[in-house]
């Protein structure tokens, strides 16, 4: 028996359904968003509805939930926040429509305007006002890799050329809500969206970003490769089709690379804690603790700012002269901080009004946003000594001079978020509208003149004239005192009974109704109009409005992290070209913030890595400090290269071109991998990676396995990074033997953090001292730690065995000694390898006659047999 057709109204579901594909379908009914089948089961689950059911498909209920449109913005919030995409399905005709076109029975037409996902939000409550919200596209072509990242909600668009080894480091770094890649994608692992290879096309990418911009050329915008028009095709199209052809609002792309940044890998990024904490939150990262600025525009510059620290020393240099011009005087920096507080955000303003979803308060924060940045340039302009970098942004601040009067007269003060309702065209601005305006404020007047009339003349004091959506205007008298107007001499008309009251009209109230009626509408439609034309003035300026949000952006950043300075006394970092790293008085900021919350004081210390002392061995007891230290100065490099003030007395620091942290794991069971492999990974990525102008912190290399291979790790992992690698590193470990390797690293220095017992108590005094450790003290810190007596009792009997045995034998260093250095073993291994090779490729083997060949082929064994290892 074949099931019954599905009915109109489900076919056109269905069919929008399939258009969705995998999103999640809002479909419109009236005042509702509805979903169905397995939609609704997902949303009913996630948003905490009622699933119920209705009709027949296929022989089986169909669930069903809804939610309500005028809150529907919470509900995307927590399915978007969930890992959904949404389509929103809308009603693109009135009901009246319908009829008109297909008779009494025909179906309103619907068409998805929009599919909502995490990378293409504009709506205010939908995102977080002090992080970017990136969408990132990969393009790939000829070799090479390209990523192009959009922030829609302000239109910033920039195209990254990198590396294909460097792809993973750069997506860690920009912390993309959706990543897109073709679905042939070599970086498929890395995506979150797969869309087809025809949108990543390079040669209709050209002529896609041709279009969008208006221009014959890109030249104007920068040289792209193949692969960097394949990544902006790709967003581009994205974007278009989550759109639906409404695309958003994008600035021209700005085009990098990724040398111009230092370069942080991802396991770095986490072990760092640079904008989020290993919990996944800001609190508690590097971001967090040095946060103070005052606009969500500027908060977004900064974590920008502190995930991309710039490789450009001049480009540094006037970062740091402007946050010093507002560090040097605080009046100026409380000025400053005092004017952007008051700000709106007019970035995310301009990005709403430029997607459609604008409203007039969006033009109204346009308006005192721009008026608020020309009188902070004003009173920037009139300082002394103005740095070349604000020298630079204040022209930005201002030439908006005539917008701003034309918001002013237009708008009232304080405009609503929704139009619907009308009110937000200010009285003056246009003389019809006000005559509209007077006309239904006279009816409402002759209104209120009707019921008293009516009450008078029928004495019926509770008589009212109320309103609403069905009947308009009407006349409400309680229920008992009805009987007199349902005479039909009376005047009146009945219009509904209800339980308590009767409602009536009347040919006056009628007339004046028609004409309040009447009134409003136009007044509706002249106030739409108006806010039609004011907004497409507005995005005329577009361009020259986000130029002049990156400008109070980029004041917000130095003035905060000026604030910052003050507060904890940091200096300004000296940024010289070769490869030092000098630091007196260095600081953690985060742990010291925590330090100083509970009353304690952080003990500083110093770091001085020189080409002479370029590699630290740290030794000392757990809990001693040695994790922070090795944390704390490649937190001031990042600083200080983002443009920040360093928590330290003085920090002179030569430019890190990159910067790795082997500093804790954990297991990555999802890619099964245990705690040693992921540290074998990222250390072996060091050692491939790492350059002479690198900064390297390491700490417990070798620990997670058998002590012999975990010191033989460790020791060869040192020779490298001092023979090879070359770079400035700082090794902590609990390895004592390892320290012998100060006598054969010219380069290499010991150094220990100090602790003490004192009546058989452990006493941490968290300072960085000369030379090795004496000793791990670990049973001290185990007995710290609450370890049951009976235990470090027998610890102790045990290693005291122990420590006799490695007297008599050498322990485990024993023979290491006798080793050669790490560059010796390579250069014989390779001149092995290259004699051997030598005497092969010199054989002219056509030439050979059979005994010859066989004569070649012994002096060849016996050249091997010569090599093999004993």
């Amino acid at each position: 028996m074949s099931s019954a057709a599905p009915t109109p109204m489900m076919a056109q579901y269905l069919a929008l359904k399939a258009e969705a594909e995998d999103c999640l379908l809002f479909y419109r009914m009236g005042d509702f968003f509805e979903l169905f089948f397995d939609d609704a089961k997902i949303a009913s689950a996630c948003l905490d509805i009622a699933l119920t059911a209705r009709g027949e498909h296929e022989g089986e209920r169909i669930p069903m939930c809804g939610v309500p449109v005028h809150a529907m913005e919470g509900y995307l919030a927590r399915l978007i926040k969930a890992g959904h995409r949404v389509a929103i399905a809308e009603q693109t005709e009135t009901p009246e429509q319908a009829k008109k076109r297909g008779g009494s029975k025909a179906l309103v037409a619907r068409d998805i305007v929009r599919v909502v996902t995490a990378g293409t939000l504009t709506e205010e409550t939908l995102l977080d006002s002090r992080s970017a919200n990136w969408c990132v596209a990969i393009g790939e072509a000829g070799g090479s890799v390209a990523i192009a990242c959009a922030d829609i909600s302000t239109g910033r668009f920039e195209i990254i050329e990198t590396d294909a080894d460097r792809v993973s480091a750069e997506i860690a770094r920009l912390s993309p809500a959706e990543t897109v890649a073709c679905d042939a994608s070599a970086f498929d692992a890395l995506a979150t969206v797969l869309r087809p290879r025809a949108g990543f096309d390079s040669a209709a990418a050209e002529e896609r970003l041709k279009s969008l911009f208006g221009v014959a050329t890109l030249d104007g915008f920068g040289t792209f490769s193949r692969a960097a028009l394949a990544a902006a095709g790709g967003l581009v199209a994205y974007l278009d089709h989550t759109a639906k052809g409404s695309l958003p609002f994008l600035r021209p792309p700005r085009v990098s690379r990724t040398e111009a940044f230092m370069a942080i890998d991802a396991a770095t990024r986490e072990s760092l804690e640079l904008c989020v904490s290993q919990a996944g939150v800001r609190k508690g990262s590097l971001l967090d603790s040095v946060d103070r600025t005052v606009t969500g525009a500027g908060a977004r510059l900064l974590g920008q700012d502190i995930a991309t620290p710039l490789m450009d020393r001049a480009g540094i240099e006037a970062r740091l002269d402007l946050v010093q011009r507002f560090h040097d005087d605080a009046g100026v920096r409380d000025m400053v901080r005092g004017a952007l507080r008051a700000l709106p955000d007019i970035g995310r303003a301009l990005g709403r009004l430029a997607a459609g979803r604008g409203s007039p308060r969006d033009l109204g924060q346009l308006r005192d946003g721009l008026d608020g940045a020309w009188r902070l340039g004003e009173r920037l302009a009139a300082l002394d000594d103005v740095p070349a970098l604000l020298a630079q942004l204040i022209p930005q601040l201002r030439g908006h001079g005539t917008l701003i009067d034309l918001l002013s007269r237009a708008l009232v003060p304080e405009p609503p978020v929704d139009a619907a309702h009308g009110g937000y065209i200010a009285e003056g601005y246009d003389a019809a509208l006000d005559d509209l305006r007077d006309a239904g404020a006279g009816g409402r007047r002759a209104i209120a003149a009707l019921e008293a009339d009516y009450r008078s003349r029928t004495g019926i004091t509770a008589l009212k004239i109320r309103h609403n959506g069905v009947l308009g205007y009407h006349i409400e008298v309680p229920a008992r005192s009805a009987d007199a107007l349902m005479a039909p001499d009376s005047g009146f008309t009945h219009r509904q009974t209800l339980a308590g009251v009767v409602r009536f009209n009347a040919p006056e109230l009628h007339d004046v109704a028609v004409k309040v009626t009447q009134a409003g509408a136009h007044a509706l439609a002249a106030e739409a109009a108006h806010l039609e034309d004011l907004t497409t003035t507005a995005l005329g300026r577009r361009e020259s409005i986000a130029a002049t949000a990156d400008a109070l952006a980029r004041i917000d950043v130095a003035a905060g992290l000026a604030e910052r300075a003050a507060e904890s006394s940091w200096a300004r970092p000296a940024l010289v070209e070769h490869s030092c790293f000098e630091v007196e008085g260095g600081r953690h900021p985060v742990v010291e913030e925590a330090v100083a919350k509970s009353g304690g004081r952080f003990v500083a210390n110093d770091c001085k890595l020189s080409e002479n002392s370029r590699l630290w061995l740290v030794t000392g007891p757990n809990m001693g400090g040695k994790s922070t230290f090795l944390r704390q100065n490649a937190l001031l490099a990042v600083l200080a290269q983002a443009g920040s003030y360093v928590p330290a007395t003085s920090a002179t620091l030569g430019l890190v071109d990159r910067l790795f942290s082997r500093v804790g794991a954990s297991d990555n069971l999802a890619r099964g991998r245990s705690t040693f492999m992921v540290e074998m990974v990222e250390t072996a990525a060091i050692l491939a990676q790492a350059t002479p102008r690198s900064f390297v912190i390491l700490d417990e290399v070798g620990r997670g396995t058998s002590t012999y291979d975990g010191l033989a790790i460790a020791w060869s992992v040192v020779e490298a990074i001092h023979e090879d690698n070359r770079c400035r590193c700082l090794f902590a470990t609990h390895y004592h033997e390892l320290t012998r390797l100060a006598e054969r690293c010219d380069a290499l220095t010991l150094h220990h953090v100090r602790a003490r017992e004192w009546k058989g108590d452990l006493v941490l005094l968290h300072e960085l001292a000369d030379g090795p450790a004496d000793r791990s003290y670990g049973i001290a810190v185990a007995r710290l730690a609450g370890m049951p007596p009976a235990t470090i009792k027998r610890a102790k009997a045990v290693l005291d065995k122990l420590e006799a045995g490695r007297e008599k034998t050498g322990g485990l260093a024993a023979g290491l000694d006798d080793l050669p250095l790490f560059a010796a073993i390579a250069e014989q291994e390779e001149a092995k390898v290259d004699a051997l090779r030598n005497e092969l490729g010199a054989l002219d083997i056509d030439a050979l006659s059979p005994r010859e060949a066989l004569d070649v082929l012994y002096r060849l064994k016996t050249l091997a047999g010569d090599q093999a290892p004993a």
